[in-house]
């Protein structure tokens, strides 16, 4: 029996960056609010899925499988061209590709006169994505991401369906440090499984740390928004947060309908990419 219906709840993925966008409006409102007026059945049984099966037991055993990097050896591009695969021609909310998608953050970005190395990573910033051309269900690649082996925050999406996660039973999971100490830094803290912390591994060797930062937590939103978790960082991850609350509004806010011109953008990022990447990376 195709397990499909389970697996992939969204017909894409931007469907939950969009939820993502509603939920946490420019007018600077962050407050808690309730998650459950307005989503989409699918983001809601995408949650219930990504906060079921997001254990430790879970995230340990997808890091061993990922890490170190032995999927696949491919350039930027080609990678970009993979993630167009994941555009379902007949949802009518979507009509760009994700180049099209990936250079409207970068302009933004670019617009605003920041470096290079922030523009290309507006760029490249959900190209972690690829994970579903490996074969990984929607809840294991994107959507808010958080701690796994403490208490789970209430300021994390839909936070009931954590009564479905089997770490519930485990009473060292269930307690405000669990596995950690306190200010033992994000470096030392699995979060749970998605894009985000796929790409920083990819990217390690190739952007600064600031911008690693950003790819790594830029759907912590418990974190960024909801200022949650702080016992858990250090001072050298609260300074990195600055770039990563910096990076935010261009991920949520520059998705629109009027697509940037790609083909007369391609050379000046074509030779931004090739300033910072070789020609194939291991993904």
């Amino acid at each position: 029996m195709s397990t499909e219906p389970d697996n992939r709840p969204l017909r894409n993925l931007d469907v939950v960056d969009e939820d993502t966008a509603r939920r946490y409006p420019q007018d600077g409102n962050d407050g808690f609010r309730d998650y459950s007026e307005g989503s989409r059945d699918g983001v809601r049984e995408f949650y219930r899925l990504n906060h079921m099966h997001q254990t430790v037991d879970f995230v340990r055993e997808t890091r061993d499988r990922y890490l170190p990097l032995r999927n696949r050896e491919m350039g930027i591009w080609e990678a970009m061209d993979f993630l167009n695969e994941l555009v379902d021609d007949s949802d009518p909310d979507i009509e760009l590709p994700q180049v099209a998608h990936a250079m409207q953050t970068a302009e933004a970005i670019r617009a605003n006169g920041h470096p290079d190395w922030f523009i290309l990573t507006g760029l490249v910033h959900d190209m972690g994505k690829v994970l579903c051309l490996f074969d990984e269900p929607q809840w294991a690649v994107t959507g808010d991401t958080f701690p796994v082996g403490c208490r789970w925050s209430q300021k994390i999406v839909y936070p009931e369906f954590f009564e479905l996660n089997p770490d519930r039973e485990i009473t060292e999971y269930q307690t405000r440090l669990g596995i950690y100490e306190e200010g033992c830094g994000l470096d030392n803290v699995l979060m749970s499984w998605g894009h985000d912390e796929y790409l920083f591994h990819v990217m390690k060797p190739w952007l600064p740390e600031e911008a690693r930062y950003m790819i790594r937590f830029h759907s912590f939103y418990a974190a960024h928004r909801e200022e949650e978790y702080d016992y858990l960082m250090n001072d050298h991850d609260r300074e990195m947060f600055r770039w990563v609350r910096e990076f935010n509004p261009y991920d949520l806010y520059t998705k629109c309908d009027t697509p940037p011109d790609v083909e007369a953008l391609m050379p000046w990022y074509q030779e931004l990419v090739d300033s910072f990447f070789p020609k194939k990376i291991s993904w």
